[in-house]
């Protein structure tokens, strides 16, 4: 009986323990940080995201990612993990949507210099909108050569200079940001590059009248963009000779004394050009070649056209801004993915920012009767505006042939 008594009691121990371990192991599973760590490895399987290793007898083995760590913070969840070697990262970076489809919209990826760690964040909040303010984005653009303020993620300040990252495309339905966006950034830049050349062409005739009096240019139709980009056509032609006599790649690296100054040709509405072969065709050249030569393409549209944005042109355009989309199909012309049609109609100002991946921003609000005063100071006077529109508009004068008339 004693015998049988310690056995009992023994086995209620063991059992008590074993209880305990279970407990214990299901606290310890249902943890935040290893509930990331499952769903992250569940990821990569259904994803399909691994590297193939041939082993013994010409096995295939699967590697996935490593999982190297999981913080948390306050207002987000960090997971850094490591690729396989020879795993290409664009793996992962063209699956980021598999991402936001596990831990939500607020899932954002970056990739390290090394090429094979990447660091998942996930917020818990949104960004808030807010104001166009000058002085912070002035701190936030630094000493970019041709600052582009995008606006807040929910990591910061989003901006990028766009001589290293060249053509800007801006899409998005009536209502949802795009007009304040384009009105920001153009703002933005001749505040900040006081020799920037910039001509603004206007297909609905209701956006870039702000830019009178300090562009160089602001047409309304189709011919006076036509002239436009004859003009800068040649003028690029005479850069690519500097290039060339100076022996160099890009303007940038000409003598300060024979540098050009920037130019950005911004284009509303560039949709309702399709059937205007001629200027398309000088557009894409400018897409083409205009990095090298400092001349460079803003343009926006409301529905996206995939026969718009097609070949060369959609691929030169290498930053993009998708604010809200009709449909998933309309977004996918845009950012080549669906995003963009999951904002709200509430979201004003919500973009889905397409630079090294996809991202959430939110641009800030920029009213137009705040733009006007802001860019006050550099309105040209009326004097001076109606003497260059006079040497654009007038015929040149014809040479009239003098005949001598003599005595035979």
């Amino acid at each position: 009986m004693v015998v049988s008594g310690v056995t009992t009691t023994a086995a209620i121990k063991l059992i008590g323990a074993g209880g305990s371990g279970a407990a214990a192991w299901l606290v310890w599973r249902g943890m935040p940080e290893q509930v990331i760590r499952r769903k992250l490895m569940g990821l990569f399987r259904t994803g399909n995201l691994y590297y193939t290793i041939i082993g013994y007898k010409g096995r295939e083995l699967r590697s996935y990612p490593i999982i190297k760590r999981v913080t948390m913070y306050f207002d987000r969840t960090e997971a850094a993990f490591i690729l396989p070697v020879g795993m290409p990262p664009v793996t992962i970076t063209d699956n980021e949507w598999l991402f936001r489809q596990v831990f939500g919209p607020g899932a954002e990826l970056s990739c390290s210099e090394d090429a094979k760690t990447f660091v998942m964040q996930v917020y818990s909040t949104s960004v808030a909108p807010f104001e166009y303010d000058c002085e912070q984005i002035d701190q936030c653009i630094g000493k970019l050569h041709l600052p582009i303020y995008v606006g807040r993620s929910r990591s910061g300040d989003v901006a990028y200079d766009m001589v290293e990252h060249p053509h800007l495309l801006i899409a998005g339905e009536t209502g949802s940001g795009k007009s304040v966006a384009v009105r920001s950034v153009l703002s933005t830049l001749l505040r900040s590059v006081p020799e920037l050349e910039l001509y603004c062409a206007d297909m609905k005739r209701s956006e870039f009248h702000l830019f009178r009096g300090i562009a160089q240019e602001v047409v309304m139709d189709a011919v006076g963009l036509h002239a436009i980009v004859l003009k800068l056509r040649r003028e690029m032609k005479n850069r690519g000779d500097l290039l060339d006599r100076h022996e160099v790649a890009h303007v940038n690296d000409l003598p300060e004394w024979d540098r050009p100054s920037y130019i950005i040709l911004a284009v509303d509405e560039v949709a309702l050009l399709k059937k205007e072969k001629s200027i398309m065709e000088g557009i894409e050249e400018i897409s083409t070649i205009g990095r090298a030569l400092g001349v460079f393409l803003i343009l926006s549209m409301q529905r996206p056209d995939a026969d718009v944005l097609d070949g060369k042109l959609k691929n030169n355009l290498t930053v993009r801004m998708a604010f809200r989309h009709a449909d998933e199909i309309n977004s996918r012309i845009t950012i080549d993915g669906g995003e963009a049609a999951t904002i709200k109609q509430s979201e004003k100002g919500r973009m889905i920012f397409k630079f090294d991946g996809c991202r959430y921003v939110q641009g800030p609000h920029l009213d137009l009767k705040e733009a006007y005063e802001m860019l006050a100071p550099y309105r040209r006077t009326e004097a001076v505006m109606h003497q260059e529109q006079t040497a654009t508009t007038e015929p040149p004068e014809q040479e009239v042939e003098y005949v001598e008339v003599g005595l035979l």
